[in-house]
Order: C-alpha cells, then structure tokens, then sequence
C-alpha cells in the first residue's frame, strides 16, 4: 500500500497540470484543462492521509501523462488563427 502523497508533492502536480494546461494554442481548451485540474484537484481536497488520496494521486499523475501527449499532439494539428476571445481589439 502506497503512503499518501505530502502537501508538497500534490502542490508540485497541481503546477504541473497548469504549466501543461497553458501549452495548449487553442484557448477554449487551455481554459477547460485548467478549470478541470482545479476541480480535480478541489474535488480530491478531503482525502488527506488515506489509501484514497494515494489511489487519486497516482490516477492524476497518469492523466497529467495523457494531458502532456495531447498538447504535444494537438500543437502538431492546431490551427494557427486565435480564438475571438484572444484577438486584441
């Protein structure tokens, strides 16, 4: 059975998925990873020092792996025009 995670450790994830979540060119989905990092991480916020919060730790360490493929991916595809929400007027 794995420890539960530190403040430290879950705090340096937490980071990790916003400094992936701005590698994303597109705007929508750069603000919809971070709202859902957010509420992951809120959600999972009540699970100190049990096996749940080490079972949630390493499900969102797996899913900041995906989220790392998808940005490299998707700025492979992206379309390079911004968002009407990023044009400056």
């Amino acid at each position: 059975m794995a420890a539960a995670p530190s403040r430290a450790e879950v705090l340096s994830l937490f980071r990790a998925f916003l400094r992936t979540s701005r590698k994303f060119s597109d705007y929508n989905i750069r603000e919809y990873t971070r709202r859902r990092a957010a509420d992951a991480f809120r959600e999972n916020r009540s699970l100190a020092d049990t096996p749940a919060a080490a079972t949630a730790f390493a499900d969102m360490k797996q899913q900041l792996e995906v989220w790392k493929r998808q940005a490299l991916v998707y700025s492979l595809y992206a379309p390079k025009i911004k968002s009407v929400v990023e044009m400056k007027v």
